[in-house]
């Protein structure tokens, strides 16, 4: 379902929609077929205008067997299209799923225009012509539901039938079977005068450029490529697999003629010590995870803190705790993220907030690393992760220039007249000098015992350590003056403030839009920057009546909202690993204007 949704996604994207996904899978890679914990769905929203979402209540629903209609049934909107492949609705499947009785059967299903499609028979009968065996046939099914929902949305059938062809070109037999199955479906759809409308979703006026259908795994590892070009510094990759997060070191890997390596590690912390050491080498060090790999990476981020070297963790959040939910979305890790090590370590947080955005999310944790020469924390989530939306490739010359030199040069002479290098002497941004080891002169050294300011060399004076240490927050803070200020969108004359970070960002713009339609008065701002925040975020938030904060988690930027301003930030909790819907949201902005 992931593979024949990811190509309608695909064909949509070139006909001009606009369109957002929501993939959702098992965590284990061989769920039980035909049980509620096995479904896997592919949700996707098209239009002809701007979207961000990938949608409260779809139209349309294709269910394979018992559990995908059990599982995904009650999404679907009042008197919406259901389509079921009825040969999968047999006693075994539906005693799987749960049903005593058959719904095709009942009355359960009369509030919907319900569609009973033979997809399995007919797909084994095209395909039996062809030489290929039942078993095998069946598992083209899939192409058969493609090719009738294709049909449906009036979507050219070329595209996919070429990339079926190079797709599974190494397989004749399964090419042909798939192509066979897919074309079955398109022409049941046209001939079996069972449905009683199409859909035609023209092409989205979108601006001039050229475009592509991009996950956020894709743009963050692309971003990040970006980055090093705009730096001119090689990318190191520290990494160990992980879901949601394993995506970006596949991606990464291809992509090596743009100077970026590559390192699996045997574990987190490895992955973590060989990016700090790409940093003090003279790499960008990138490391990515999500939130388990987070916490055992955590000392060694309170090492790059001391040794104040620019490096990146990438954490796709994942639910939790532990193990959690591997393959379902939250935001939980944002306290980690700020106070998860040892000490006084602040770090700079930035956060994506759509699938495209990661792009430039990656850009800006790359500047701040290398300016401030201090490890970031860029935090996406599995819901931007393996969703997709089309997005406008960008003019390269408006890119920043984020090019930073190494020291070459001894920065300090002593009584005597003697040059030398100290390692922390600190620029206008507080930022010490970056020197690659093997420069001649450059000597020096740094660690995780606290160090001498200016000089580097180990101090145990406690009036050193507090030194230190407000220096460190110090620079952290003063990146507030190179953030952009926080803008606020709606009306804002409004009681009610709307403010999220992340990849709440479509729902709240949803929403609040609806209750404006509606002749609400609301007003909605966005966090990309977690730490520090921006300047006049503090004068925003108190301007208005009401804060409400909806967050996947229990309220972990409410709390900081609450503890840095004093507002009454109230949080607005959803912790189910689904994104929330624009109509949740609408519902309690409503509540709160009432």
């Amino acid at each position: 379902m992931q593979l024949t949704g990811d190509r309608f996604t695909s064909v949509s994207a070139q006909y001009g929609n606009d369109l957002a996904t929501l993939p959702e899978y098992p965590a284990e890679i061989r769920a039980p077929a035909g049980t509620l914990a096995g479904v896997s769905a592919f949700q996707v929203q098209l239009s002809d205008h701007d979207i961000t979402t990938p949608g409260d209540a779809p139209n349309v629903l294709v269910a394979m067997n018992p559990a995908a209609l059990k599982a995904s049934l009650s999404v679907l909107e009042a008197g919406g299209t259901l389509i079921v492949n009825e040969d999968t609705f047999d006693d075994r499947n539906l005693a799987k799923a749960g049903y005593a009785t058959s719904p095709l059967e009942d009355d359960s299903l009369r509030g919907y225009n319900l569609y009973r499609v033979p997809m399995t028979r007919i797909t084994k009968e095209v395909c039996a012509v062809l030489g290929v065996k039942p078993r095998d046939a069946d598992r083209s099914k899939n192409f058969f539901a493609l090719g009738l929902i294709s049909w449906m949305y009036t979507r050219p059938v070329q595209p996919t039938i070429d990339w079926i062809s190079s797709r599974f070109r190494n397989n004749e037999l399964v090419c042909t079977a798939n192509t066979a199955a897919f074309k079955a479906g398109h022409a049941f759809g046209e001939t079996a005068e069972l449905f009683d409308f199409i859909y035609e979703i023209k092409p989205a006026r979108l601006a001039p450029g050229t475009y592509t259908n991009i996950s956020g795994n894709t743009a963050l590892s692309w971003g990040l490529v970006a980055a090093g070009q705009l730096a001119k510094l090689p990318l190191f990759l520290g990494s160990y697999p992980i879901t949601p997060a394993s995506d970006i070191l596949h991606e990464l890997s291809k992509l090596k003629q743009f100077g970026v390596r590559t390192f699996q590690a045997e574990d987190e912390i490895a992955a973590a010590g060989s990016a700090v050491g790409a940093a003090y080498g003279g790499h960008i060090g990138l490391t990515t995870t999500s939130g388990p790999g987070v916490a055992l990476k955590g000392e060694t981020i309170g090492l790059a803190v001391s040794l104040e070297l620019p490096m990146v963790v990438i954490d796709i959040q994942r639910g939790g705790p532990s193990t959690g939910l591997p393959t379902k979305t939250e935001q939980a890790d944002l306290l980690m993220a700020m106070y998860g090590r040892h000490g006084e370590s602040p770090l700079p947080i930035v956060a994506a907030y759509s699938s495209s955005q990661c792009f430039d999310a990656a850009i800006e944790a790359v500047r701040i690393a290398v300016k401030y020469r201090t490890p970031v924390m860029l935090l996406s989530d599995g819901y931007l992760a393996n969703g997709t939306e089309p997005w406008k490739l960008p003019d390269l010359d408006s890119l920043p220039d984020i090019s930073v030199s190494f020291a070459t040069e001894p920065n300090h002479v002593n009584e005597d007249g003697v040059a030398s290098f100290w390692p922390y002497l600190r620029d206008e941004n507080l930022a010490r000098p970056w020197a690659v080891p093997g420069t001649p002169g450059l000597m020096h050294r740094i660690g995780g015992i606290e160090k001498e300011d200016g000089t580097g060399n180990i101090s145990y004076d406690p009036a050193n350590h507090e030194f230190m240490v407000r220096m460190r927050a110090e620079r952290i803070a003063r990146i507030a003056d190179d953030i952009p200020e926080v803008e606020v969108e709606g009306d804002l004359d409004a009681d009610v403030l709307v403010i999220g970070w992340g990849s709440t960002w479509g729902a709240i713009g949803t929403a609040c839009a609806r209750v404006r339609a509606e002749g609400g008065k609301v007003a909605n701002a966005h966090l990309t920057h977690l730490n520090p925040f921006a300047r006049n975020l503090g004068e925003i938030l108190r301007s208005f009546k009401t804060v409400l904060v909806p967050e996947m988690n229990l309220g972990q930027l409410s709390r900081l909202i609450r503890a840095e301003y004093l507002v009454d930030a109230q949080s607005i909790s959803k912790i189910m690993g689904q994104p929330f819907t624009a109509a949740e949201l609408a519902e309690h902005v409503r509540g709160a204007l009432a």
